[in-house]
């Protein structure tokens, strides 16, 4: 039985990172991430305080889509930000922060005079896919860009001046941690972001505090992801967010296999026709186990009755 919640559920996101207790967490997540700005023009943030702001925005019409946040907080100093958990791959995920970023933006409209200066506004997302190669559909081309960037785990994205190559304005910053990029051990963690990249990748999996991150906010961190300290009530959540997460990865897990299935069909039904050989012969080819033989022949019956136009 796992020590530690998994931090992508749900209940185990919003213990770790949304709740008043442990605020002085996600302050120290979100300094460890500023840390990590690599333009020495860009300012760089330390936050000491923040507030929690509701998760839930309506629009202004009624038909107007609901947007909740997982975590949605504001700075000392104003600054918005955005923090959310997504499990799965979505085809239109940068758009979707983009949205989210628009609500905050909007929402400091004045009404009467005002001359629109704005708070600076953050969406931060811990993704558990990559926008590389671990994905079931294309995204813009990104199968093009080099084996080093693809390995880069840890995107910022602003509005930029194409022709200076200059930000335009850091009022708006799309933070984007690819979890299944990073790939340090434990021994090889050098900065705090590494560390709190590393815990949020493998805590599920841990049986005890890892020796090289031993500060107070993970000692924190730790204890408050242990299972055996949550009452009878967080374990019951925390056991419906579990069931919940297992689903969602299910079904990424069937839809990623069914493509893998309909690729091969279709395989098998191209090396058929250009050799003129029988479909037994064409999966001994494509060394398809006979244990699966009866669903490729049920998949391939399907292509020659619907073959592509």
């Amino acid at each position: 039985m796992p020590r530690y919640i998994n931090p992508y559920t749900d209940f185990g996101f919003k213990r770790l990172f949304g709740t008043e207790p442990n605020k002085a967490i996600l302050i120290a997540f979100l300094n460890a991430l500023f840390e990590q700005e690599t333009d020495p023009k860009l300012e760089k943030h330390v936050i000491a305080d923040l507030n929690y702001l509701p998760g839930e925005h309506l629009g202004i019409l009624e038909t107007d889509r609901r947007a909740v946040f997982d975590v949605y907080c504001e700075t000392e100093a104003g600054k918005k930000i955005i923090v959310e958990m997504q499990n799965s791959y979505q085809q239109f995920y940068k758009d979707r922060s983009i949205y989210y970023a628009s609500i905050p933006i909007h929402e400091q409209g004045l009404k009467g005079a005002w001359n629109y200066e704005l708070n600076a506004v953050y969406v931060v997302s811990i993704m558990n896919f990559s926008f590389g190669a671990d994905r079931l559909q294309s995204n813009h081309g990104l199968d093009n860009v080099s084996t080093d960037l693809n390995q880069y785990y840890h995107t910022r994205v602003m509005l930029m001046d194409t022709r200076q190559k200059t930000v335009f304005s850091e009022k708006l910053t799309l933070l984007f941690l690819e979890t299944k990029k990073f790939n340090k051990t434990e021994d090889e963690l050098e900065t705090q972001l590494d560390k709190w990249m590393y815990l949020l990748k493998n805590i599920s999996d841990l049986m005890e505090q890892p020796k090289t991150i031993f500060e107070p906010v993970f000692i924190r961190f730790m204890e408050q992801a242990e299972i055996a300290r949550f009452t009878p009530q967080e374990r019951r959540g925390y056991d419906v967010s579990m069931m919940a997460y297992r689903d969602v990865q299910n079904s990424v897990d069937t839809a990623r296999n069914d493509g893998v299935k309909q690729g091969k069909a279709e395989a098998l039904f191209n090396l058929m026709e250009s050799m003129k050989i029988t479909l037994e012969k064409a999966m001994g080819v494509l060394k398809i186990p006979e244990s699966e033989w009866d669903d490729y022949r049920d998949l391939v019956a399907r292509i020659k009755a619907h073959p592509a136009q």
